[in-house]
């Protein structure tokens, strides 16, 4: 057993908790697998018996196991992670998850500081990995001759999972399509076209955007989601930036606004709290047409990008893209979420991380050591620099 290591409570088995935890319990990291339903826990984990403990999620067990030094990892809805980074504080414990930073959470900063308690969340894919490709571009042109707030600034950051191959759909569920139909019914905030955008009606916005894949270039849709603005301060733009357009968004296989023109309607006419029994039922039947079937694989494809220009010029133009697929082993999401909250984990047992509540790192060391070892599970970054690509066909 390692003997520096942290106990490590990891709550929940589902689809995106197996890697990250395989990857855990490999190096010897001592583990406990929380969840209500054993035998989903057991099923989940097959071929892992042994190396780590299973432990029935009912009330009062966590709380009564817990103790000061340990590290929980929450896999569960995001809807639990505040009372389960208060009961973190409580017992003198950090706490990992990969979701958004939301008030309730942010609010516990400074009693996690005093304590010296870590509680590090946006650590899996978006929020994640997108992070990290992020933080890596701004630093490489900040670094740059180019670098000028007074530039203008075009940032577009988009991720998206659907079937690795493709259905008349154009999209799968891993789990209850009604998150996805609730989200699509919450406006999304943005800067486009040099001023802040509020799209109250995401497949207004759907438009199809190129990128670079290792594979070559491939056209998708995209659409903003959720508030994109605070990120701008957390990936470094000061509000002295010149920013023509910032946008954190979904992506989605090319035809998919056509596939799902019958969903938008239904999703554009339920307003009341009675209306949303008409998204449960068509929740429902899509989870019944359009789930993933057993041993199906997935794509998971991500792209980071920004293009800096002045007076029509293209001074620095960089992107980072990710297209992973599942195997037998994995799913793509589920490596991609997994693998950086494992990573998250292993920096709290290393005590690499500062107290408080914070996002995923912002160092390009650290983040560089991290997309290695995202790389030795298979997923590679692909770096596109369209400026040398430019000089390089005009010098040809």
């Amino acid at each position: 057993m390692n003997a520096n290591a942290k106990t490590i409570h990891w709550l929940g088995a589902g689809l995106a908790s197996v890697p990250g935890i395989r990857r855990l319990i490999a190096k010897d990291y001592p583990l406990k697998l929380w969840e209500r339903d054993l035998d989903k826990a057991i099923l989940a984990t097959r071929g892992l018996a042994g190396q780590f403990e299973i432990c029935e999620a009912t009330d009062g067990a966590l709380e009564a196991t817990i103790r000061a030094g340990d590290i929980v990892v929450s896999m569960l809805p995001a809807s639990f992670h505040p009372a389960i980074a208060q009961l973190c504080l409580e017992c003198g414990a950090h706490f990992v998850s990969s979701s958004y930073i939301g008030p309730d959470m942010q609010a516990l900063h400074n009693a996690a500081k005093d304590k010296g308690l870590v509680l590090i969340n946006e650590v899996g894919l978006d929020p994640g990995i997108d992070h990290l490709l992020a933080h890596l571009l701004m630093d490489d042109y900040r670094k740059s001759s180019h670098f000028d707030p007074s530039n203008n600034h075009d940032f577009q950051s988009y991720c998206g999972g659907f079937p690795a191959i493709a259905n008349d759909f154009k999209y799968k569920f891993s789990w209850s399509p009604l998150g996805v139909l609730k989200a699509l019914k919450s406006p999304a905030r943005a800067i486009q076209d040099g001023r802040e955008t509020v799209i109250e009606r995401p497949w207004d916005a759907v438009e199809d955007y190129p990128i670079e894949l290792a594979s070559g270039f491939e056209t998708f849709q995209s659409y903003p989601n959720r508030d994109s603005l605070p990120f701008m301060a957390e990936y470094g733009i000061g509000e002295d930036w010149n920013v023509t357009r910032f946008v954190r968004g979904t992506l989605r296989l090319a035809g998919w606004s056509e596939a799902w023109a019958d969903i938008f309607k239904t999703i554009e006419t339920t307003h009341s709290e009675n209306d949303d029994a008409e998204l449960a039922q068509l929740s429902d039947r899509l989870w019944a047409d359009h789930a993933y079937h057993e041993g199906e694989r997935d794509r998971v494809v991500m792209s980071v990008e920004l293009k800096v220009t002045r007076n029509g010029q293209t001074l620095w133009h960089k992107a980072k893209s990710l297209d992973s697929y599942g195997t037998n082993q994995a799913s793509a999401m589920g490596r991609l979420v997994s693998i950086p909250v494992s990573l998250a984990v292993e920096a709290i047992c290393h005590d690499e991380l500062a107290a408080g509540v914070q996002a995923a790192p912002h160092h390009p060391a650290v983040i560089r050591s991290w997309l290695e070892t995202i790389a030795e599970h298979g997923d590679m970054i692909h770096h596109a620099d369209y400026c040398l690509k430019a000089r390089m066909e005009a010098a040809e």
